[in-house]
């Protein structure tokens, strides 16, 4: 079973940006498609980005569309969220997983694996 781990968070300014890192271990994260979500103080997890097994297909919230890109690296245990024109309603906790049921779904009962999270904080 895979396990996933996040990182790369932290305090920016409005307007920066910020990579976050998703690493596999126990399965390579080329056999899953991939998903993040976060969790805003008081919120419930919000999905934020998918992308497919063969990383052709993508998906994105609506909040964060032209401004968030989900990709695979070139290693195969290794997926990123790459954050640009970040604004102080993007704080949280950012969550990498793995979809476990079809592609398309991005309610949280799709997803598996959970990492720890890492934590993003913007100032205004």
């Amino acid at each position: 079973q895979v396990q996933t781990a996040e990182s790369g968070g932290g305090l920016v300014r409005t307007g920066d940006s910020l990579r976050l890192d998703c690493a596999a271990s126990g399965s390579p994260l080329a056999s899953y498609g991939m998903g993040w979500f976060r969790q805003a103080p008081g919120k419930d997890d919000e999905f934020v980005a998918a992308i497919s097994r063969s990383g052709a297909l993508t998906e994105y919230a609506d909040s964060v569309k032209g401004r968030f890109t989900i990709y695979r690296g070139s290693a195969k245990n290794t997926m990123y969220l790459e954050m640009n024109n970040l604004k102080p309603e993007d704080t949280a906790v950012y969550y990498c997983a793995v979809i476990v049921g079809a592609w398309g779904s991005t309610e949280k009962r799709n997803f598996g694996s959970w990492g720890q999270g890492t934590q993003v904080t913007v100032s205004s």
